[in-house]
């Protein structure tokens, strides 16, 4: 049975944030609130919970994982960001976007796509995640909220409840964090190139979008 935390969106209680790490430590699986959706989150490195997450979602192995991270010096820990990339992410950042860059060794393989040894990573603009990766010390693996047969990512802690109290351990109410995934943007090329389009604008990638 899940546990269900009330927790204030702008300035979030400590000791709220503390029992949430320990349970990502301990090999739970949380959701949690974020500038763009709800997402499910599980430590870096835990292949069992990440496996968990996978079956929620219903998800193979092409499915890209996301590392959210608490700024640009951890994304160069986990990506190989060259001056380019580096200029692009520190103006867009922290927000809504999800970009793909390749994986250093320090990402598992087992989270990194497949063929192309990239990953997912981001920098949310929310206190409750900034505070939880600041007490975590480490970037969260994560995966949006959606669940298999619905359009849209889930944005009701109630009903998130009553769908997963079975299948994680920890749900974080911060009330409404809207239905908008994040802008993916691919920096692998030497152009952005736009994987979905979501919250975060183009503008800053000078792509055009129909």
């Amino acid at each position: 049975m899940a546990q269900f935390f009330s927790i204030h969106t702008q300035t979030p209680h400590l000791r709220l944030i503390r029992q949430a790490v320990n349970i990502v430590r301990e090999g739970g699986v949380i959701v949690y609130p974020t500038d763009s959706c709800y997402a499910l989150g599980c430590q870096l490195g835990d292949k069992e919970a990440m496996l968990r997450i996978r079956t929620i979602r219903q998800v193979d192995e092409r499915h890209h994982f996301t590392l959210v991270c608490r700024d640009l010096a951890e994304i160069s820990t986990y990506a190989k960001v060259d001056n380019r990339q580096y200029r692009l992410l520190k103006a867009t950042t922290p927000g809504s976007y999800t970009f793909i860059l390749q994986a250093t060794r320090e990402v598992p393989r087992r989270m990194q796509h497949p063929k192309r040894n990239t990953i997912g990573l981001r920098i949310p603009d929310h206190p409750v995640v900034q505070a939880l990766l600041q007490e975590l010390n480490e970037p969260l693996l994560s995966s949006t909220l959606i669940l298999p047969g619905d359009e849209f990512p889930m944005n009701d802690a109630e009903a998130i409840r009553a769908r997963l109290e079975h299948q994680v351990e920890l749900i974080m109410d911060a009330g409404s964090c809207g239905t908008e995934m994040t802008t993916v943007i691919d920096l692998t090329s030497d152009v952005p190139e736009l994987v979905r389009s979501g919250r975060g604008s183009l503008e800053p990638f000078g792509i055009d979008h129909e």
